[in-house]
């Protein structure tokens, strides 16, 4: 029985004989916490003296400059909830696909605690966010601790942290160095920003720097148990996962003749965009007397006559699933599933520049062609760009139809179907909202169906998304698997 209990109590003593610096190190960053929380809660006045004056002093450096405002705006966003929740829920999506379920449940209960901390303890101490001369920016709630610079640190340094071991060795050190960059310059924006004192960014980094560190810890301890080898943290969770979760372990090269393809793409782009320039032209000044002209001029005044309360505020919403949010979000949940399961960048470089191909295409379109909005009323107000061709229109159709390409031949499961209507009740729907609107004509959403049709029909033809179905790969995750990871999270999430 004494045996018994010395094997058991082996792994955890020799595990925390190797870990005694990162055990002190995550001791170190929880006493700091506490200490520095205790000086805010009682309003320790040389340390709120200190914080008031590099308030203002950020603000007076700030607030002149409306450019700088926009960039440390931009840098702050990624420390926000929406962007770190996206970044954890599509890990934990990848992960379970490649079936590293304990990788996903760390994630899951490192970032649920982070996002449980912050609000709480900000209750507690109830500290309100600072009051400058010029504010440049706002946010709601209490002040301490930061919640970016908390949300951050766990955030960024988690994913670092089961993500490592598919980083190159040479790479590791620099992925590192970003990390903490961009941990520390989040951080600098909440204070630059005048929505957080220095203290409650303090407080946010040592509290991320304990919670990440507890987490670790008890991740490598449950290693250790199991008479798993505990790597350096330097090293990632677990090492052995790295060819697993490395994003295309058999992809040698996403295209075999890159710079021709490059070459091809900007000649085919310089064809595409004369197409839309003659369509334009053609149609906005010279298409007088002609069906496209009486096209132009009644189906306006057709939608503008049957305005009601409930249909605009319908096709308010229905508008929105093509503007550029909506886009976006769509394109940033299905390029790194799309990742996860097939293993190849070449699906993801084919819907990247459909989108980026039908954004610059749209922009040099409308520049030069200038057409005016329809001759109704415009419940969308001023727009920046013109008329033709619909941008709304244009990336709808080339996101849902490059989906479709994508994922059609890549399984035989009914649900395929979905996207191949999606990609003509989406387009339909967003062109019929905008003309209700009185926003495009209908030529307008022939030039969008133009300019989708000869781009994506190019991109098709160069990058051919599809070869490595062709060449019989298989999805990390068979589509009658599905249903599995909810079972393996649960069986990842209990004790041996």
């Amino acid at each position: 029985m004494t045996a018994v209990k010395e094997t058991g109590r082996r792994p955890l003593g020799h595990f925390a004989e190797r870990s005694l610096v990162g055990l002190l190190a995550v001791a170190g960053a929880g006493v700091a916490f506490g200490v520095l929380l205790m000086l805010v809660r009682f309003r320790w006045s040389p340390l709120q003296q200190a914080d008031h004056e590099a308030a203002e002093w950020f603000n007076n450096l700030v607030a002149p400059h409306g450019p700088l405002v926009t960039v440390l705006q931009a840098i702050t966003d990624l420390g926000g909830r929406p962007v770190l929740i996206w970044l954890i829920t599509i890990a934990v999506v990848g992960l379970l696909i490649r079936r590293q379920s304990r990788l996903a449940v760390y994630l899951i209960v490192t970032g649920v605690g982070g996002l449980v901390l912050d609000p709480s303890l900000k209750a507690l101490v109830g500290r309100l966010r600072p009051v400058v001369d010029v504010p440049v920016a706002s946010a709601p709630g209490n002040s301490f601790p930061s919640g970016h610079a908390l949300g951050s640190f766990v955030a960024y340094g988690a994913l670092l942290l089961v993500f490592l071991p598919a980083v190159s060795p040479r790479w590791r050190k620099p992925a590192i160095a970003i990390a903490a960059v961009l941990i520390f310059l989040v951080g600098l924006t909440r204070i630059a920003l005048g929505v957080h004192f220095v203290s409650d960014v303090l407080g946010g980094w040592l509290l991320g720097a304990a919670w990440l560190g507890v987490t670790a810890y008890a991740f490598r301890l449950w290693r250790r148990e199991r008479g798993r080898p505990v790597p350096p943290l330097t090293e990632g969770l677990e090492p052995e996962a790295g060819e697993e979760i490395a994003p295309a372990p058999a992809e040698e090269k996403v295209l075999e003749h890159p710079r021709s393809a490059v070459a091809e793409l900007l000649v085919g782009w310089v064809i595409v965009f004369g197409a839309l320039y003659a369509f334009g032209m053609y149609v906005s000044y010279h298409a007088k007397g002609t069906f496209f002209a009486t096209l132009d001029t009644e189906v306006p005044r057709w939608f503008a006559a049957r305005h009601t309360d409930a249909l605009t505020g319908l096709s308010w919403w229905w508008s929105k699933f093509g503007d550029t949010h909506a886009i976006l979000l769509v394109s940033l949940v299905f390029c790194p599933i799309v990742l996860a399961v097939w293993r190849r960048w070449r699906p993801v470089l084919f819907v990247v520049l459909a989108m980026f191909g039908e954004l610059s295409l749209f922009l040099a379109t409308a520049r030069v062609v200038e057409r005016p909005r329809p001759p109704v009323e415009n419940l969308d107000g001023q727009m920046p760009t013109s008329s033709f061709p619909s941008g709304h229109i244009a990336a709808t159709i080339c996101l849902w139809a490059a989906m479709a390409i994508i994922v059609f031949p890549r399984t035989d499961r009914w649900w395929r179907w979905l996207f191949v209507a999606m990609a003509v009740i989406m387009p339909v729907g967003v062109a019929t909202s905008r003309m209700y609107r009185g926003m495009h004509h209908p030529t307008d959403f022939m030039g969008a169906i133009l300019l989708g049709t000869l781009w994506l029909s190019l991109l098709y033809w160069v990058i051919r998304p599809n070869a490595d179905v062709h060449q019989g790969n298989r999805p990390a995750i068979e589509s009658e698997q599905v249903d599995e990871l909810d079972d393996e999270l649960a069986k990842a999430g209990r004790p041996d």
